[in-house]
């Protein structure tokens, strides 16, 4: 493992001197065959710290205590080696910002939050920041940039959701060794393609086949999550906890299969919850969105019912025959749009989970 470190003498912040660091893994040595196309990552990185760097005023002033970019080896799958317990997928280094809370505390729970589609936006950065005003460290996950993806609107097909898993679960393994961050107080939170992850990771047999041995993830929370895909044994999940908010106006993702999943899981004894906003869109959260906007291109399967076959095959319930992005049910020009109301109400909800959850000083 290297370390680089960056520092800034920081003059609106009472000449406080804030640090970077910027954590690389020895890629020589975990992935031989892919230290070439490694590299231009690692110089990303140090262009990101150094970007930081440059904005620690800014930082400082809105309640974040230190800012660390990590690499983290992972792999890209697709949906059938996922399923079929593949873990021999294509080797990628993929990064993710930590931000700890300012404080004195010697360790902080902490949320890993994974972006949706559209990658890392605004509204990821605010979700951090609301997490590190109540005390929680924040891990920004990002699963696009290591793998050459831009986003995935139009072609969905770049990176299957379900197996982002193996990011969250790589990202999981890496906090828990963190000496500030409390191991048994690591949550997960996604947004839409994020979501999937962040959901189905709660499932005992994706956790028993990929999950790191140091920890398990202390509770899941999902946004306008994609609930139509209905996997092997994903009614058994476990005692975590499992949050849900949707927009019912919502037509990018469709909230009733959410519905039918939460009620399987109840069935099953899993503690979870589905919260719905009646004129919420997808993307609800995202502040910088106008109340309703098109993406003409943007891929939805919000008609498709997906069920897990034999040997990882995914099917179209309707057609009995394997599932792919052509089939007639994956429309197009769905729509997102800011929501205040649902945006206020589910970080007020989210931020009194966590306190209870977390067992918040504040609380």
């Amino acid at each position: 493992m290297h370390r680089m470190l960056f520092t800034r003498n920081d003059k609106t912040a009472g000449s406080r001197r804030v640090t970077f660091f910027i954590s690389l893994p020895a890629t020589r040595d975990h992935y031989r065959e892919e230290s070439m196309e490694a590299a231009p990552y690692f110089i990303r990185m140090i262009t990101v710290a150094l970007a930081m760097a440059g904005c620690a005023s800014t930082a400082s002033g809105q309640g974040i205590g230190r800012l660390e970019i990590h690499a983290i080896p992972s792999v890209t799958v697709s949906n059938q080696q996922f399923l079929t317990g593949n873990q021999y997928g294509k080797p990628v280094i993929i990064g993710g910002e930590l931000r700890l809370p300012q404080g004195t505390a010697q360790n902080y729970p902490a949320v890993i939050l994974i972006h949706g589609s559209g990658g890392i936006s605004a509204a990821t950065d605010r979700w951090a920041h609301e997490l590190n005003a109540v005390g929680v460290a924040a891990f920004i996950l990002d699963a696009f940039t290591g793998r050459g993806i831009i986003n995935t609107n139009a072609d969905q097909s770049q990176l299957d959701s379900i197996a982002i898993t193996h990011d969250a679960f790589a990202a999981l393994g890496k906090l828990a060794t963190h000496p500030r961050i409390d191991p048994a107080r690591i949550a997960v939170m996604g947004f839409s393609k994020g979501a999937v992850p962040a959901v189905y990771s709660s499932s005992i047999r994706f956790r028993t086949a990929y999950g790191p041995s140091n920890a398990e993830f202390a509770a899941h929370i999902g946004l306008y999550t994609p609930c139509n895909v209905t996997y092997k044994q994903d009614d058994k999940v476990g005692n975590r906890p499992i949050r849900l908010f949707h927009g019912i106006a919502d037509d990018y993702v469709s909230i009733e299969p959410c519905r039918t999943y939460v009620r399987r899981l109840k069935e099953a004894g899993a503690d979870v919850t589905l919260t719905e906003y009646p004129d919420a869109y997808h993307a609800y959260d995202n502040f910088t969105l106008a109340r309703s906007v098109t993406i003409p291109n943007a891929q939805t399967t919000r008609n498709c019912l997906i069920v897990e076959g034999d040997n990882g095959i995914l099917l179209n319930s309707k057609t009995g025959q394997a599932y792919g992005l052509t089939d007639a049910c994956v429309e197009k020009g769905p729509h997102v749009g800011y929501d205040e109301v649902a945006h206020k109400a589910t970080v007020e909800a989210v931020k009194q989970f966590l306190a209870a959850r977390f067992r918040l000083a504040n609380n």
